[in-house]
């Protein structure tokens, strides 16, 4: 029980006993007015039983008028929620009988000044009640705070002046009272007009800074944003130049090139008059010929022609616009902002000695990935730009170092930058080139606060780029907010699938029986496989690692727990091919470029299917192919329909025991929501009648469940999934 439900308690308590001590004086008043008292009384708080007595020597007249004032009774009900005693659903009373029908004064205080009116469990706003006997009421907002004062103008003054002090005793700055209403400052001391602060308060503190106008400025914000940014040199975007053989592509080639390769698809998110989409291009030449610095690395590294993402979205960033990227693991979205990013860094008008720090930010949610894409950077070098890769984890002291030594791309997690940036070690207004690589799972991991705060050190007319795998209803808002008439180019279909380059395997086990699946499939493994095997948990992946190294094979384990070094290290090891056996949580679903990879193996399914098409993207890289298994428990049966819709858009086999899962998940859906009560109105069922139904609809439920049991156990041949 919490101390706001304790405190409830004696209050209730209280107002029994005062009941009890009224019915013993029997006085007597009209009916109505019984019903009155009746309504207000669940609602009524009470303080010290010094007061009760001084209010049952007054006049029995003249308690019972006031307890008849319409007014009264209205402003004893607080509807919703009380932050005045911390109860919910019944009212704070404090002045009882004292309450006339003065219009309450109303003023308004931060919602930081709340804390300090209302007190541990409600304790110091009852105090306050108590010593001014007025009724006081507090209304958070979302800004901003209303305070009610209820009863006679003394009383109401005196609250007023308690609270002020109070506020100002625990801010050294005081709050911020925008002004009263119904009644307004009541004495001669509140020289302010809109402030119920009093002169002497303003005088006594030696402060002449006025308070922030936090409506003001929350008014004029655009205003405010414009003159943040009106310094800011000019930036030049468009840096395409388009081959003749790309222009003179009739639009019938180019929607069957699209077709041919993955199904491409490109939207204009512009409102209103719709842009023409730029064609396609089918080789590294008719993309970046005029720049012959990025066709020597690409001749470098050996690549044969663009994939299907980067055939489209090469056009499209170079013009300068803003892009959505989504397509399956594996299919080249890194290099597809890489390197229209060097173009766009190197032909600014501000020359990189003058610009105050990086030009292009690639915000990642892992530590693996940011190093991934650091060492792609280093890879494709361009004209000297410096590269660093900021993430916790890693050597802070060592990273601000490097960003004050100047740096051209910063590749960074949102946490660790974040962290930078609040203390003024990253100037981030000179970026004109920004990236959010995998958002969707950025999302997941809860840094959009992080994100939202590095980007307001952005200037708003930067050119963004957005990679995702997937397109959630948050990446979709987080687009919408940062995103500026962007184009979005997806690859294959919105719809989830996993790659049809790898061979998925569905097994339905008992839990006992994981293990002995694991060591079953590396006895098997051929010497130049590798296995990725995905887990659930952090510790199972040390148990499991654990068990493997005791049966003598090599193994490594990858998860959050693991110091930074140790997880650098086994990465390293697995790639390099000294271990080929990884136990790694989500933590490598994303990102995890080991191309040799030939198996994913998956211990525990995991917790969406989002995930699992992540995981299977893992292997099946750059046109290989590659193998899944999955090992499928009982408790796992909630999205073996989901399972089944992406083994068949990939072409799979579906097992029929994974068929019947889904179907009995189905069927208990159906009978939960046919026990399941109708709706909560009608009244009149009593305090007992919910935990009673409760308990009758889960006897319900478990004996549709036996039956249930008692029929498969009947069928000959099914599997007890």
């Amino acid at each position: 029980m919490s101390d706001w439900e304790e405190d409830c308690d004696a209050l209730g308590a209280e107002v029994k006993t005062f009941t009890a001590n009224v019915r013993k004086n029997e006085h007597k008043f009209p009916s109505s007015v019984e019903n009155e008292t009746s309504n207000c009384r669940g609602r009524t708080e009470w303080g010290q039983s010094e007061r009760t007595n001084r209010y049952d020597q007054r006049e029995p007249e003249a308690q019972w008028n006031n307890w008849r004032s319409k007014d009264a009774c209205e402003h004893k009900t607080f509807r919703n929620r009380d932050f005045n005693s911390g109860r919910r659903g019944r009212g704070g009373h404090s002045g009882g009988g004292r309450t006339s029908s003065m219009p309450p004064l109303s003023f308004s205080v931060e919602n930081s000044a709340i804390g300090a009116i209302i007190g541990r469990g409600g304790a110091k706003i009852r105090e306050l009640e108590e010593s001014s006997g007025a009724r006081i009421k507090v209304n958070r907002g979302d800004y901003e705070g209303e305070v009610q004062i209820f009863g006679s103008r003394e009383v109401q003054d005196k609250a007023r002046e308690m609270i002020e002090e109070l506020v100002s005793q625990s801010s050294a700055n005081g709050a911020c009272f925008r002004g009263c209403s119904a009644g307004g400052p009541r004495s001669a001391e509140s020289a302010r007009p809109n402030s119920c602060w009093p002169t002497s308060a303003f005088q006594d503190s030696g402060d002449s800074t006025p308070a922030i106008d936090w409506v003001s400025l929350r008014e004029n914000r655009h205003k405010y944003e414009a003159m943040k940014w009106q310094d800011l040199p000019p930036i030049q975007k468009e840096f395409y130049i388009e081959a003749e053989c790309v222009a003179h592509r009739s639009e019938e080639e180019v929607t069957t090139w699209r077709k041919e390769n993955n199904n491409i698809f490109v939207d204009d998110l512009k409102e209103g008059e719709k842009r023409p989409i730029p064609n396609p291009i089918c080789t590294f030449e008719e993309a970046f010929e005029p720049y012959p610095g990025i066709m020597d690395n690409i001749v470098r590294v050996g690549f044969v022609k663009p994939t299907p993402i980067q055939s489209q979205a090469w056009p499209i960033v170079l013009k300068g616009l803003d892009l959505i990227g989504i397509a399956q693991t594996g299919t080249g979205k890194t290099l597809a902002y890489l390197l229209p990013g060097f173009i766009h860094m190197d032909l600014q008008p501000v020359p990189r000695d003058r610009r105050a720090g990086p030009g292009m930010l690639v915000l990642t949610p892992t530590r693996e990935l940011a190093l991934q894409i650091e060492a792609e950077c280093s890879k494709y070098s361009y004209k000297g730009f410096k590269s660093i890769c900021i993430y916790g984890g890693g050597d802070r002291r060592a990273q601000i170092n490097m960003t004050s030594s100047g740096v051209d791309i910063v590749i960074a997690t949102p946490g660790r930058l974040n962290d930078l940036q609040m203390n003024n070690h990253v100037n981030l207004r000179s970026v004109t080139y920004l990236v959010l690589d995998e958002a969707d799972r950025m999302l997941d991991m809860g840094f959009e606060p992080q994100i939202m705060k590095i980007i307001l050190d952005i200037r708003p007319d930067r050119q963004t780029v957005m990679t995702s795998a997937t397109w959630p209803t948050g990446v979709r808002r987080l687009a919408k907010s940062y995103l500026k008439d962007p184009m979005m180019v997806y690859v294959g279909t919105l719809d989830l699938a996993a790659v049809n380059t790898v061979e998925q395997t569905v097994l339905i086990v008992q839990e006992e029986e994981k293990k002995a699946y694991v060591y079953d499939f590396i006895h098997n493994m051929e010497p130049q496989d590798k296995v990725l095997i995905f887990v659930g948990k952090k510790i199972v992946a040390d148990d499991l690692a654990s068990d493997l190294c005791l049966r003598g094979i090599a193994v490594q384990s990858l998860h959050g727990d693991r110091e930074q070094c140790d997880r650098e290290e086994a990465l390293q090891d697995f790639k390099d091919g000294r271990v080929r056996i990884l136990v790694a949580t989500d933590l490598a679903s994303r990102g995890l470029d080991v191309h040799d990879i030939t198996h994913v193996f998956n211990y525990d399914f995991p917790r969406n299917i989002e995930e699992y098409v992540h995981r299977v993207g893992r292997t099946g890289r750059a046109g290989r192919s590659g193998a899944s298994v999955t090992l499928v428990t009982r408790g796992d049966w909630k999205l073996a329909a989901e399972l089944i819709h992406i083994l068949e858009r990939a072409g799979q086999t579906v097992p029929e025991e994974l068929v019947l899962m889904a179907e009995r998940y189905e069927k208990h859906q159906r009978e939960r929501e046919m026990l399941a009560p109708r709706g909560r109105g009608g009244g009149g069922g009593g305090g007992g009648e919910r935990p009673r139904m409760a308990r009758q609809r889960q006897r319900r439920i478990q004996l549709a469940l036996l039956i249930d049991c008692a029929d498969r156990k009947k069928r000959p041949g099914e599997s007890s999934l």
